[in-house]
């Protein structure tokens, strides 16, 4: 079976969610008009409001996907670390497997922090996107707190640090299309583990 015939057989809402996926990663959610979605899945237009109530559902349910994306990938990272600072380093091992997908137009950075700079304040698009990153420093800071068990307040300034060095590290691999940004600073974290 090639790969068409399995795509054209899958759901249509399944279809819908990953047409959305690729074009509002690689055109911006502003960029990408149902029109273009509905082709791309091969579905008819009634079948994108049989499946979500709007525009913006479909754009809500996209992140909820891309934040689900990155948890799988860390949950198959995690598994194989075997001490708490690996653990830490699973985090940047994720977000670099994420970067080295292979992206039709090739990586433009965090997929979320690219739809969340195209909403406004008070949207709910942009309250997953602060959740998954409060999520992702909250697993560094279980991890460090293994680490660190008597010094709460030391755990969360390292978490903390170690969050803005990683969506640094994010931005900067987003402007050069490459991952050289994330491998370093996950070098940089593995020199500060050693330290702890």
């Amino acid at each position: 079976m090639t790969k068409t015939n399995s795509v054209s057989k899958a759901p249509a809402r399944d279809r819908l969610l990953k047409a959305a996926m690729e074009l509002f990663y690689n055109h911006g959610i502003s960029g990408t008009g149902i029109d273009a979605i509905v082709a791309r899945a091969g579905v008819a237009k009634k079948s994108l409001y049989n499946n979500f109530a709007s525009k913006a559902d479909l754009v809500n349910t996209y992140l909820d996907a891309r934040h689900a994306e990155w948890m799988a990938l860390y949950d198959r990272r995690v598994a194989s670390a075997c001490d708490p600072g690996a653990r830490v380093l699973a985090v940047f091992d994720a977000y670099r497997d994420h970067a080295e997908f292979d992206y039709e137009r090739g990586f433009r950075g965090c997929g979320l922090l690219n739809a969340a700079a195209e909403l406004e304040a008070g949207e709910q698009g942009r309250d997953a996107v602060r959740r998954h990153k409060e999520e992702v420093e909250a697993i560094l800071t279980a991890h460090l707190a293994e680490l660190l068990p008597d010094d709460p307040q030391r755990v969360s300034r390292i978490a903390e640090h170690i969050a803005f060095l990683l969506e640094g590290a994010m931005v900067r691999a987003g402007l050069e299309g490459d991952t050289a940004r994330i491998r370093a600073a996950r070098a940089i974290v593995q020199d500060m583990l050693k330290e702890l």
